[in-house]
């Protein structure tokens, strides 16, 4: 049987790769939409949107993703990153619709030593993460049954602006770069993440959940932006100087979390998905470019 999806944010990274992988599962009939068809800082243009339509899963891949600026635009953040997902839990809950919800490595202050669980504690120390925070909280306490979601870290892919791209940038243009080697954690390559919510969405567990569930996603592996950088140079045959500098040496507006590694022993087990290791889905993307 045919289920109908909406997918939020279909312009994004994330958006993007739904909608090129889709065709895959002609099971699956993917409705698409972006800022021009609904402003998600506005509650009523969300309950207008859907009044009179109803989907079997809504993938909310839409954020206000601009971390630094955020510092300065705290009540725009709060509106898309978390009121609208309220709007949303709400609706979902009204049709039964699963809703999965995208969410980020910047809930945690950074400070762990080993892998974050799902249960540890959040402390977001960006006005970016406390606002995905309390996107999160919305859901859970509106709490749908079949609701989902997934935290992910350092997102990239051929489409949209992302650190890849910047960096393939600025290779050309410089003979070096400083790139932050005390932020640790895991790239994402957004069409790894956009084939495991396809595969999420063909399960029969998303739709046995009762309550709220958080999962964690990124690629396999462990690396810093450094490394990252440096690999990707490697990887693309760029021979611009790689150079570590520390996090103090690179002032930003909004606070980073030095240490964002998730663990995702959950999704594996619970869903049966399965992760590529970062350096291949580099490799991957990088062939695209």
């Amino acid at each position: 049987m045919t289920k109908t999806l909406l997918v939020t944010g279909a312009q994004g990274q994330l958006g993007s790769e739904l909608r090129l992988l889709s065709p895959k599962h002609p099971d699956l009939s993917c409705t698409f939409i972006g800022r021009d068809d609904i402003d998600l800082s506005q509650p009523e243009a969300i309950q207008a949107y859907f009044k009179d339509k109803t989907f079997d899963v809504i993938i909310n891949c839409a954020a206000y993703t601009a971390v630094d600026k955020a510092e300065s635009e705290p009540a725009l953040a709060k509106s898309i990153n978390a009121d609208a997902v309220e709007v949303l839990a709400s609706i979902a809950k009204e049709k039964n619709s699963a809703i999965i919800h995208i969410s980020t490595d910047y809930v945690f202050d950074g400070k762990n030593y080993r892998p974050y669980l799902e249960t540890d504690k959040n402390d977001p120390q960006s006005v970016y993460g406390q606002t995905k925070l309390e996107g999160e909280q919305a859901l859970q306490n509106i709490n749908p049954p079949k609701s989902l979601i997934i935290r992910t870290s350092w997102v990239y892919s051929s489409f949209g602006t992302n650190f890849v791209k910047t960096m393939l940038r600025l290779g050309k243009e410089r003979e070096s770069l400083g790139v932050i080697f005390d932020q640790v954690g895991t790239p994402t390559y957004a069409r790894d993440l956009a084939h495991a919510i396809l595969t999420l969405v063909e399960n029969p567990q998303l739709y046995a959940l009762t309550a709220t569930e958080i999962v964690h996603y990124s690629n396999e592996g462990v690396c810093s932006w450094y490394d990252f950088a440096k690999t990707l140079f490697e990887l693309s045959g760029q021979t611009c100087q790689v150079n570590p500098i520390e996090t103090k040496d690179y002032p930003t507006p909004a606070t980073r979390p030095h240490y964002t590694l998730l663990n995702k022993t959950k999704i594996k087990q619970q869903f049966g998905i399965s992760i590529p290791y970062w350096k291949e889905s580099l490799a991957e993307c990088l062939s695209l470019l």
